[in-house]
């Protein structure tokens, strides 16, 4: 009796919970999820292509086989998610180089400890609604110039091309629009006259005919025309306090970001189509796989920063400020290898 009582007893909880697993995978893979380590992650334009390897390292799970999980904070521009960094509300930053440069001369020791992008990937176009020309660079004198903000890097990428035209910053005027997909009614509004921002937004634009391409620095040949060589693009930077006391959380990010990079180089368009929601997609999954075509060659191959990129990009940046700070910035102390080459050694699958 007692036998058979404890035998009917032992298959209704293993049925009851053959059911609740069946029934709530979510529930187990959240539990899960709370006992990782959190890493809190600031970013702008976080449906854009810029951060299309975070995007999969996420959604394919390589973060969470790596061993971290992410709290998202999405920002309006890469200057608003890097003054959450500043206050202490986010660990790391995932944005435009630049901003690395800009805190070392405040003498913070922020660093990039794994590359996202060879590339700025942001591209600059004028409006092409009636009345506008663009016949040379200088018919964008005096127009009203939308970038995510100031200090960005579509603010630091116009001036670069604002600088090939013979022009300087003080002749347009800049208006900071974010870069969400909210700009593109910014654009045709007529509240601007132009536009630098990320894809899929500035492809779209293109595609749509609402704008003309005017400087591009996505694809490589792009940015060498435009940078007069190449420069490191996004990456994940964080203060080197958080790098020392945290390394096995820099690690993951690291493992999950490299993974990534390297499913990328060789994943079909279904691929992308499968792992990137469709929120992702504006409305047009063609469009958006054409976006991710121009800018495939861009993404990072192994997440290593080249020194050599990372110094020319100084020598330009430096430039347009006009000045190499109260004192001198080593370009090498803007970043460590360290954790992206025992990603790359791991040989991640």
């Amino acid at each position: 009796m007692n036998s058979a009582h404890a035998l009917r007893r032992s298959l209704l909880l293993a049925a009851v919970g053959s059911l609740a697993s069946a029934q709530a995978p979510t529930a187990l893979s959240s539990e899960a999820s709370r006992a990782l380590p959190r890493v809190r992650l600031a970013l702008a334009a976080s449906h854009s292509l810029y951060h299309l390897p975070l995007t999969l390292a996420e959604r394919l799970g390589f973060f969470r086989q790596a061993g971290v999980q992410l709290e998202w904070l999405p920002q309006e521009s890469g200057a608003k998610a890097l003054s959450m960094a500043l206050s202490g509300q986010a660990d790391v930053v995932a944005g435009a180089y630049e901003h690395l440069f800009a805190l070392h001369l405040k003498g913070l020791n922020y660093q990039s400890f794994v590359q996202m992008s060879r590339t700025p990937q942001v591209s600059l176009g004028g409006s092409t609604r009636a009345g506008m020309a663009w016949r040379s660079g200088a018919d964008i004198r005096g127009v009203r110039l939308g970038i995510s903000a100031l200090d960005s890097t579509t603010y630091w990428t116009a001036c670069q091309w604002l600088s090939r035209q013979g022009l300087t910053a003080e002749d347009v005027e800049f208006v900071p629009v974010g870069s969400s997909q909210g700009v593109m009614e910014v654009l045709r509004s007529g509240s601007i006259d132009a536009l630098c921002n990320p894809d899929p937004v500035m492809y779209w634009l293109e595609q749509k005919n609402d704008i003309r391409i005017l400087g591009d620095a996505r694809t490589l040949q792009g940015t060498r025309h435009l940078m007069g060589g190449l420069v490191p693009g996004a990456s994940l930077f964080a203060h080197a306090a958080f790098l020392q006391l945290h390394p096995d959380r820099a690690q993951a990010l690291s493992d999950g970001v490299v993974q990534a990079l390297k499913w990328l180089h060789t994943a079909g368009l279904t691929d992308i189509l499968r792992a990137v929601p469709a929120g992702h997609w504006m409305g047009d999954r063609a469009i958006y796989l054409g976006a991710f075509e121009k800018l495939r060659e861009s993404y990072a191959v192994d997440g290593i920063v080249r020194s050599e990129d990372v110094a020319h990009s100084w020598r330009v940046h430096a430039r347009l400020m006009g000045t190499y700070g109260p004192k001198p910035l080593v370009p090498e102390s803007t970043f460590t290898n360290v954790f992206a080459q025992k990603s790359k050694s791991r040989r991640l699958t």
